[in-house]
């Protein structure tokens, strides 16, 4: 059965940092392009950043330079490092494959909300 659980959300005022987590598991991870998506309210769901199986990077402009995706095949997880927040990027964060895993499997999400 394949699980994402998405971790380390908050409350960040502008300007800040924060570090998500995903645990993967039900897959065979390290075979799998993995991405963080995030949906603001009113908005379709998004992908922002991409980690290919050999590191390969890619980024929407709009979290160019200031995200950074990694993972750990190792253990499973992915992490998205977040900083220089800005309002605009509150949302609810996700992880999932990239295309998304098949059945529709979305984690819960965690809520990351940027505001002074």
């Amino acid at each position: 059965q394949v699980q994402l659980v998405e971790s380390g959300g908050g409350l960040v005022q502008p300007g800040g940092s924060l570090r998500l987590s995903c645990a993967v598991s039900g897959i065979t991870f390290n075979t799998w392009v993995m991405g963080w998506y995030r949906q603001a309210p009113g908005k379709e769901r998004e992908l922002i950043a991409s980690i290919l199986k050999d590191g390969y990077l890619a980024y929407v402009d709009s979290v160019k330079d200031r995200f950074t995706i990694s993972r750990d095949n190792a253990k499973n997880m992915v992490y998205l490092q977040m900083s220089s927040l800005k309002p605009e990027d509150t949302a609810v964060y996700y992880c999932n494959g990239v295309p998304a895993l098949s059945g529709g499997v979305w984690g819960q999400g965690t809520q990351v909300t940027v505001s002074s």
